[in-house]
């Protein structure tokens, strides 16, 4: 049978290694469920978010940093009450969020509030204390007293050139205003007697390069000393590129990016701002991406035209909407060795779409085996469906032992959240 790649399956040959010591981490770890426990599930650990958070500090060493948690990346309460007990704050996007926040003992001063006509839904939350990043000017004239009344904490968001919509895309994306509109809210704001203290940008997801970051941080310079404003923090917002992760082509996502160089921007950046106190920082891909897998089990193969399927019962539509622009390694259990073969992993649904991988895969991988999808730590949850099939089972690693702490949904619970009609 030949091996040649179908004209119809473009694919990178490129081949998704993964790191001796991360492989041996997560076989360690999920070796022991698949005796007792149904695929699909997700496995996600504390042990790689301590690790990248000690890097990116270690790195940015002598810099003025806070980061704040993405609750939007990763809502998993377990992972939220870790980062909270560490005394450090969380930023959110919705009604949603700042409540779940809220539920899990956030204090109102460790809360960051962004996202896009929030001026809808915040007014009915009265705590004090929040930091709040206006996105709009409708936001600034809605919020501005409330933010009077109860003690919040405001910034701006900026829409800079260097920000992209998507990171294929040089599209813009609807978030912030552009310097005109940011100049305007200010000399609005001060009228009140209100000097806010936070700049904020983002420029996308997988930022491949620290020089986007650069440009914006000159750009952001240029637009406060044109309009005399000098903000105490300067939220760069999130976007780096998480590691062991390769677009579509096969190309690293990370493949410009490194912390050494991202702290010298940084360091170079801190003389534009002469009242600068700390830069924000809320890289949730980068900081969970690495800490979770989705494990899945073959049912079935197939082979047709050079192109071998392995059907499984977890895949894109249902655990991994990344999986549509990004390639992600995978480990078998059993390891199959031999020859390669282009082999498409999907997933259980009745959808073309659900392919979770594309690749050169070992031809001895057959029902029953195990396939476990690394880099599930950032955005699956959020993005999970019910394509005519429950939620996964979800277990967290505290670094030490393995709790459930998401049962597999039933037919009860998929079925039975419908109110039946009188």
């Amino acid at each position: 049978m030949s091996s040649r790649a179908p004209s119809t399956h473009p694919v990178s040959q490129t081949r998704f290694e993964v790191p001796v010591r991360t492989g041996r981490f997560w076989i360690r770890l999920v070796r022991p469920l698949l005796a007792r426990e149904p695929t699909p599930f997700y496995l996600f650990s504390v042990v790689p978010v301590q690790e990248a958070l000690e890097a990116l500090e270690n790195s940015l060493t002598g810099l003025p940093v806070r980061c704040w948690f993405s609750a939007k990346t990763q809502p998993l309460p377990p992972l939220w009450r870790w980062w909270k007990d560490l005394g450090r704050p969380i930023e959110v996007v919705s009604a949603f969020e700042l409540q779940a926040a809220l539920a899990a003992g956030f204090a109102p001063d460790r809360i960051l509030i962004n996202g896009p006509a929030k001026h809808h839904w915040l007014p009915r939350f009265g705590q004090r204390g929040f930091w709040v990043n206006l996105d709009s000017p409708a936001e600034a004239v809605a919020l501005t007293p409330l933010a009077l009344r109860r003690d919040w904490q405001l910034g701006l968001r900026l829409h800079l050139p260097a920000e992209h919509g998507r990171a294929s895309s040089s599209d813009s994306s609807q978030f912030g205003m552009d310097p005109s509109a940011a100049a305007l809210v200010l000399r609005q704001l001060r009228r009140r007697g209100v000097e806010p203290v936070v700049l904020h940008f983002h420029l996308g997801t997988q930022v491949p390069s620290v020089a986007r970051y650069a440009r914006a941080l000159e750009e952001a310079a240029r637009v406060c000393r044109r309009c005399g404003w000098h903000p105490r923090y300067v939220d760069c917002g999130g976007g780096w590129p998480s590691e062991f992760t390769w677009d579509r082509t096969g190309r690293p996502m990370a493949r410009d990016f490194s912390l050494q160089a991202m702290a010298r921007v940084l360091a170079r950046a801190r003389s534009w701002f002469p009242r600068l106190e700390e830069y924000w920082l809320e890289n949730g891909r980068w900081l969970t991406a690495g800490s979770g897998v989705l494990v899945v089990k073959i049912l079935d193969v197939k082979q047709r035209r050079g192109l071998r399927y392995l059907i499984c019962d977890g895949g894109r539509t249902l655990h991994a909407l990344v999986a549509t622009w990004e390639q992600h390694p995978l480990l078998a259990i059993p390891a199959r060795k031999g020859r390669r073969m282009l082999t498409s992993v999907a997933g259980p649904t009745c959808m073309a779409f659900d392919q979770l991988a594309l690749g050169y895969m070992p031809i001895g991988l057959r029902p029953g085996d195990r396939l476990v999808w690394l880099g599930a730590g950032a955005y699956h949850l959020s993005w999970e469906t019910r394509f005519s099939h429950g939620l996964a089972a979800v277990y967290w690693h505290d670094g030490r032992e393995i709790h459930q702490v998401r049962p597999p949904e039933t037919f009860e619970d998929w079925w039975g959240r419908w109110a039946p009609v009188p």
